[in-house]
């Protein structure tokens, strides 16, 4: 793509976020065909978005790390798209619908890094945990901003951040990442349980996950920094929701956290 056609992308996908207002598949000039170019799209969506309000990146989110959402969105590898600051919170959140287009909700766990995912040396699992500052409960805000996401290509899925609109976490705590594999967590909607699952349901352990990103992003030259967060991936399938429903999950020796769109 020339930078004509990344701009375009970028600009179109940014009007259909700040407006909340579903657009089509971006036109075929300014279709990212690659990974490459879907990036590329990406990086100046983020541009776009932080001047328009949302502010700095301050991490990362990862999708299609479970079976269930493999099976859903029918992509077999894990995506990552930005994190903004001004849509990150603590605790409890609300949301205001009419800023969203199609809101849904995912079961997460988050971590803080508490050093760069950089240099020379292998970005594996054990270099995942050794990076680990704290973990959270994060139930991450998503929304489709397609008229149909299931005729959109998986490169514009990515181009724009891979369905993020937000996240809530719940208060830090300190444990051994190792752990976090094991622990299971559910979801509810308007008080209703709609999923559970375990960290194991993420690429087999949330660390791997964390160590793909970490490898992803150093080959795209932007590296992991210590104070980011990173939603590891949701352990049920997307729960489309209404306003007023609130949401809840629990997360073994996380805690809960809560959101509400209205």
């Amino acid at each position: 793509m020339d930078e004509t056609a990344l701009e375009q992308a970028a600009a179109r996908l940014a009007e259909a976020r700040l407006s909340a207002r579903p657009i089509p598949e971006l036109p075929e000039e300014a279709r990212p065909t690659t990974l490459t170019s879907a990036h590329a799209v990406q990086e100046r969506l983020a541009a776009r978005l932080s001047e328009g309000g949302l502010g700095r990146v301050a991490g990362w989110k990862i999708g299609c790390t479970t079976r269930v959402m493999q099976e859903y969105l029918r992509i077999p590898h894990p995506c990552a798209g930005a994190m903004f600051a001004a849509t990150l919170h603590e605790g409890e959140a609300e949301f205001a619908r009419p800023g969203l287009c199609r809101p849904g909700v995912e079961c997460e766990i988050a971590v803080r890094l508490g050093r760069d995912l950089d240099g020379d040396r292998p970005l594996d699992v054990t270099a995942a945990a050794a990076a680990v500052d704290c973990a959270f409960p994060c139930i991450e805000l998503v929304d489709d901003r397609w008229d149909d996401f299931a005729k959109v290509s998986t490169h514009s899925l990515v181009a724009d951040h891979f369905f993020n609109a937000g996240a809530v976490l719940g208060p830090p705590v300190a444990l051994d990442p190792r752990e976090l594999k094991g622990l299971a967590g559910e979801m509810r909607v308007g008080g209703r349980r709609v999923g559970g699952g375990t960290g194991a349901d993420i690429l087999g352990d949330p660390l791997a996950a964390l160590a793909w990103l970490a490898q992803h992003l150093r080959d795209r030259g932007t590296p992991l920094r210590a104070g980011e967060i990173v939603s590891l991936g949701s352990m049920v399938k997307v729960a489309w929701i209404e306003a007023g429903e609130p949401v809840e999950i629990e997360i073994e020796r996380l805690g809960r956290v809560r959101l509400l769109v209205h």
